[in-house]
């Protein structure tokens, strides 16, 4: 059973397509014990980190996914603002503290704008370390991606992807049980398929 978290945020439903595409069974949780036969947790989201953590906090989620994720060490990922709100802080619609377990911050992305268009808003390369296990087997590592913001962690050794655009941003990070995708795998045909399979196939 995979929990698609609903707050508010967008894009649940083309998520939830997705994953029940590959076969897999979904519930939108709403209170603690809706996560009980949840093997993986999936946080997806589009808008301000701002408006995004205020939701969560609203709907009495932030608690429970603690608990869900870090005592209890289900797979989770993050997908966009899914991702961003991983940070300890984010600017997107004014400073707020995010759920803090990747250390750093979410910043604007700063390019040359006479160059490159914000959002970054299209299909780019991701390069993935070669320890990765949201993108093995993956042979063409293209993705749709929209967005301002990007996650400026601390610790580099979470990084297992990064993108290119008129700078070098994180494009994926993984620490243990916690994945984060910059882009969005519901709109990124096949190879956004095949990495949502290879964390549904995480821990099993």
């Amino acid at each position: 059973m995979i929990a698609i978290i609903d707050y508010g945020m967008g894009n649940v439903g083309s998520v939830r397509n997705a994953i029940e595409y590959l076969g897999y069974e979904v519930i939108l949780p709403k209170k603690k014990g809706d996560f009980d036969k949840v093997t993986h947790i999936i946080l997806p989201g589009v808008g301000a980190f701002a408006n995004g953590m205020k939701n969560l906090s609203n709907l009495g989620f932030i608690e429970i996914l603690k608990d869900e994720v870090l005592v209890n060490h289900k797979p989770f990922l993050g997908l966009c603002l899914g991702m961003q709100i991983l940070a300890e802080f984010g600017e997107e619609g004014g400073p707020t503290n995010g759920l803090g377990w990747i250390k750093g911050k979410v910043n604007k992305l700063e390019v040359d704008e006479s160059s490159y268009k914000i959002p970054h808003m299209g299909w780019n390369d991701v390069i993935p370390k070669k320890n990765s296990i949201i993108f093995q087997g993956i042979r063409r590592q293209i993705f749709y991606f929209v967005h301002s913001y990007h996650l400026v962690p601390k610790d580099k050794s979470v990084i297992s992807g990064e993108t290119e655009y008129g700078k070098k941003f994180v494009a994926a990070i993984e620490k243990e049980n916690i994945f984060g995708l910059q882009f969005h795998t519901e709109k990124s045909q096949q190879e956004g398929l095949n990495t949502l399979a290879n964390f549904l196939a995480f821990g099993k």
